[in-house]
């Protein structure tokens, strides 16, 4: 056996724990930032995908589409605008995050799960009203962004127990028919949490929780559910980390095992979160 096969299979023998843990068990990945819009990335995560998938975990696509979103309204000549970390979502801007979202950006990784081997299926929360909203109190100061009411795993588990992979694009409708931007982060944890999954992997573009942005040894391994509201007064956790700290917080509380903030810029960070004792990121626990 040459040193290559040697080191393939011992690699194969190390995961075969973890792959076991998982087996038949939800996994629901929070996908968006740099590694959506890296092609090299984008690749490494959808080959990731479909690899827990054939070894038996049921994995569970949700995604946001922010940099698309504002490249495509900026070609239309409408202004982004991001009230704590959230976009301001007017009715021309939530017609165009209906079409980003729910269109092109879901399509694609539709699209490329199929490339790599898998077997996808794109839905949306207007799907079977799958993610039931209203309108925030501060509708006045986000337009529609909405709060999410209920969801309603159906269109998720019948997917899954077909063999395909559910991506979800995170639009959501109220019980009048209107269509809502919903954060993908939130969205997420609601899905993980009706799901009763195992895991809810975020990816972000960056380590984790750090002390330090500037500071790469500052990361924050571990912070538990008393500690999130201390680092946002510090600053530490601070814009658009609110609502993803907000996100694994609310998951963890809801019954979700595990949930943790991972370095989408990593190729395959999310098989090195699964597959290790280690993992990568910064976890929450209670």
């Amino acid at each position: 056996m040459s040193q290559m096969e040697q080191m393939r299979a011992d690699v194969l023998t190390a995961a075969l724990p973890y792959i076991q843990k998982y087996s038949g068990k939800v996994v629901v990945v929070k996908y968006g930032g740099n590694a959506m819009i890296n092609p090299r990335l984008k690749q490494a995560v959808m080959n990731d995908i479909v690899l827990l998938a054939q070894v038996g975990v049921k994995v569970v696509l949700v995604h946001g589409g922010g940099p698309e979103i504002s490249a495509t309204l900026k070609a239309m000549g409408i202004e982004s605008q991001f009230v704590d970390g959230l976009r301001r979502t007017d009715l021309d801007t939530m017609r165009v995050v209906q079409m980003v979202l729910a269109g092109k950006t879901n399509k694609d990784l539709v699209g490329l799960i199929g490339v790599c081997g898998g077997r996808a299926m794109g839905l949306c929360g207007i799907d079977g009203k799958m993610i039931l909203c209203d309108k925030r109190p501060d509708y006045e100061k986000l337009g529609y962004v909405g709060d999410i009411v209920s969801v309603d795993p159906r269109p998720i588990l019948d997917a899954l127990e077909r063999g395909y992979i559910p991506v979800i694009a995170t639009v959501g409708i109220d019980q009048h028919g209107a269509a809502y931007n919903i954060n993908a982060d939130t969205a997420a944890s609601e899905i993980a949490a009706t799901l009763s999954a195992e895991n809810l992997i975020t990816l972000t573009d960056i380590r984790g929780l750090m002390k330090n942005i500037d500071d790469v040894t500052s990361l924050i391994p571990k912070v538990t559910l008393d500690e999130v509201e201390g680092l946002i007064s510090e600053g530490i956790i601070s814009g658009g980390m609110i609502p993803k700290a907000h996100s694994c917080v609310d998951a963890i509380k809801k019954g979700v095992r595990k949930a943790v903030m991972i370095d989408g810029r990593v190729p395959h960070s999310i098989l090195i979160e699964m597959l290790s004792d280690e993992g990568i990121g910064t976890m929450f626990t209670v």
